[in-house]
């Protein structure tokens, strides 16, 4: 972890990943899915209140005709002017418009949280990075099925794509 890390609003996005009540629900760890919810509503309103985009993905079974109970997003995370893109596969960009709105508003750095850490958010990350986003991982900010599982993107993968911080070192300065 790094010490406060300065990002332009003008140039950064908040992406946070499958924040649905059937997953925040989960039994998580290193920290409870309402944990990471907070962290998530904290870092949206942070980057809200400065103009920079917050974009919510969740996931639909394809599958399925009907998703399952709690497959939208937690109420109340979705304020007017997020974006939201709906994924059918664990990573946010393959086979969405998540590049194309994040280029049409400007946007060549992202900041990471949701559920879970190594799958749908790493998933997301990985495409990221492949697309040439700076990435920012915010660990307090994401949990998994296990502690090791977290662990290993949070110490291992992550420090390979972009910066890990907390929520408390992400700070947003124009220029």
């Amino acid at each position: 972890m790094t010490a406060p890390l300065a990002l332009d609003p003008a140039r950064t996005a908040l992406v946070l990943v499958d924040l649905m009540d059937r997953i925040v629900a989960l039994p998580l760890e290193p920290r409870k899915g309402t944990e990471v919810l907070h962290a998530a509503e904290e870092l949206a309103r942070s980057f809200r209140a400065v103009g920079a985009p917050v974009v919510l993905v969740r996931v639909e079974r394809p599958s399925l005709g009907e998703q399952p109970p709690g497959s939208g997003l937690v109420a109340g995370l979705k304020e007017e002017g997020d974006v939201e893109i709906v994924k059918r596969s664990i990573g946010g960009f393959q086979g969405t418009e998540l590049d194309a709105r994040l280029r049409e508003l400007g946007v060549s750095s992202l900041v990471f949280g949701g559920i879970a850490t190594n799958l749908g958010v790493e998933s997301t990350a990985r495409a990221a990075a492949d697309l040439g986003y700076d990435l920012v991982f915010v660990e307090d900010a994401m949990a998994a099925l296990t502690a090791a599982e977290h662990e290993a993107s949070v110490r291992l993968d992550f420090p390979r794509l972009g910066t890990v911080v907390t929520a408390a070192g992400v700070r947003l300065t124009a220029g």
